[in-house]
């Protein structure tokens, strides 16, 4: 992604595990609709970073991480969350998936994403501004800004990485 949240978060994360850590965005499709809901959201995160290990491997970038991060919803007990899909994949192809913290939405928003309208677009006019993606997000509104984007999707990263931080427990 070009998204600076984003970008902001994986270096975040990334700086906390490995040293000499360059972060660089690309933009990638997820393959999937624009409003992504339930395990479509995991599918768009794993096709994202499938996509840049891809471009990786084409131009020699010579990466050691893949990190697609897709936004979507997701429906348990019977009511709608929010979340970010986390997929990391590593230059030896070895996969992770996690998720940032769920938070739920009101009806009225969930009538419209259900509908095809991004919850972007649907913030951007609940609060009458532009591009509040790239912001603090729907979070940031829900919580007063006490969250934003940026810490949802750190908190997301950092748990995708497990797999990683603790290789001899999950890849043989």
């Amino acid at each position: 992604s070009k998204n600076p949240v984003k970008i902001l978060a994986a270096q975040e994360v990334f700086e906390k595990y490995f040293t000499d850590v360059k972060v660089t965005g690309f933009r990638v499709s997820s393959g999937v609709s624009d409003q992504p809901i339930n395990n479509e959201t995991f599918n768009g995160a794993e096709n994202r970073a499938v996509e840049l290990k891809k471009i990786n491997d084409k131009k020699n970038i010579n990466a050691d991480y893949f990190v697609g991060i897709e936004g979507g919803i997701i429906k348990q007990h019977n009511r709608w969350f929010a979340f970010g899909g986390m997929c990391i994949i590593d230059k030896d192809n070895k996969k992770a998936y996690g998720s940032s913290p769920q938070f739920e939405l009101p009806d009225f928003v969930i009538e419209q994403l259900l509908n095809g309208v991004e919850l972007g677009d649907v913030m951007d006019k609940l609060i009458n501004t532009t591009n509040s993606k790239h912001k603090s997000g729907a979070i940031g509104f829900f919580t007063n800004n006490i969250m934003d984007r940026k810490e949802l999707y750190v908190a997301g990263l950092t748990v995708t990485l497990v797999p990683f931080i603790r290789k001899n427990l999950f890849f043989k």
